[in-house]
């Protein structure tokens, strides 16, 4: 399903499949807005103490300009963010945010990069570690605070860090040199931090995905179950009165006699050959699911290509068809019943029984008509 991250090998990127992509990208959204709120009020009270302590013989647009945008930055970021509640967070705005941050994250550590590595560059020897200091403290919590957003995590720590470790490394300096590496492996700690907590986070998320798949699907059919179906129509009923649906029962007819005749295994297989057929006529934007042992409930929304109208007739003419199933024909007839929300009930309990009522109301019809074709003869 997915390959689990290693530094042993060359899988250094765990994938997210696409049935919680939405779930991720909420995950990280969520969780970068609450820690980065603190994060922009602490890096933005250090912003007149960085413009203090600056090299004086640095020029002026790297002690002061540039540590000035960089508070700007900081407090639009601050600004962005003040407001969200993370529990409201949905994946549109999840996804907008993290791709926002991704972007704006390499811009800020630029110019954080470039303050440290001007001031390191003319400051006196004897004062120059204190600026790799400033900015590894800096770029390091920054990386933690982003670690739910893998790329801008590795973007700041690269751009932030690795240039002046560099400067450090080659100056001939041993205490330098030793602060570099340190430097490093710090950020390399981090950065093993960070794809193990990716890692961690997939897999949870794929865990819960499957329970939630378990709890809202049909086992036998893969089809949605009625729970899972109430919570699509309780969606659409919560969206307004001009987003009209169209609820159907379906009741298999005659059912039980192919259990007794040709066994239980061959009536589950047609129970899956039958949701086949039930989700090719509901289409992309139908659902079906299993609400009974031989009971499905079709559901199509606001805006569905088929009309309501015509749903009944598609459904039966769909199981015109026998099926042939491990050499065997087997002809299979449907009751269908019929309701359409708001007219027919404004509750899912309204709605399921209007529908059944005019499900059993077919069936009824059905036997006083074949009772009268019995008693003519």
């Amino acid at each position: 399903m997915w390959t689990r991250i290693s530094f042993s090998n060359a899988e250094y990127v765990t994938p997210v499949p696409d049935e919680i992509q939405d779930d991720f990208n909420i995950l990280r959204a969520r969780r970068l807005v609450k820690q980065t709120k603190l994060l922009f009020v602490a890096l933005l009270i250090t912003i007149p103490a960085v413009m203090y302590g600056g090299s004086p013989d640095a020029p002026y647009w790297a002690r002061v300009i540039l540590p000035a945008i960089i508070g700007i930055f900081l407090l639009l970021g601050l600004l962005n963010i003040l407001g969200v509640k993370p529990d409201k967070i949905d994946a549109v705005w999840a996804k907008k945010f993290i791709f926002d941050t991704i972007w704006s994250t390499p811009v800020t550590a630029t110019l954080c990069s470039t303050w440290c590595v001007m001031s390191w560059w003319y400051a006196a020897p004897e004062i120059r570690t204190y600026y790799p200091l400033i900015l590894s403290m800096g770029s390091l919590a920054t990386a933690y605070c982003l670690t739910s957003i893998r790329a801008a995590a590795i973007l700041n720590m690269a751009i932030g860090i690795v240039p002046i470790a560099a400067l450090m490394l080659f100056t001939g300096n041993r205490m330098d040199m030793v602060a570099a590496l340190s430097l490093l492996v710090a950020a390399a700690f981090l950065l093993r931090m960070i794809v193990d907590q990716h890692t961690q986070w997939t897999e949870l998320l794929l865990l819960q995905h499957e329970i939630r798949e378990q709890a809202n699907t049909d086992s036998l059919t893969g089809l949605q179950n009625r729970r899972a179906l109430e919570q699509v129509i309780q969606e659409h009923m919560a969206a307004g009165e001009k987003r009209r649906f169209a609820l159907a029962l379906l009741d298999l007819d005659g059912f039980k006699p192919v259990n007794d005749q040709y066994g239980h295994g061959i009536g589950d297989e047609l129970l899956c050959a039958i949701a086949g057929r039930l989700k090719n006529v509901a289409g992309e934007g139908g659902h079906v699911a299993r609400i009974g042992g031989d009971e499905f409930a079709i559901m199509l929304p606001h805006g569905s290509e088929i009309a309501h109208a015509d749903l009944t007739d598609l459904l039966l003419t769909e199981l015109v068809t026998p099926f042939r199933l491990q050499g065997n024909v087997i002809p299979v007839g449907a009751s269908v019943g019929m309701a359409v929300w708001p007219h027919d009930g404004l509750t899912i309990k309204a709605l399921m029984e209007k529908a059944d009522q005019s499900l059993y109301a077919v069936k009824n019809k059905r036997k006083q008509e074949v009772a009268a074709a019995v008693a003519a003869e």
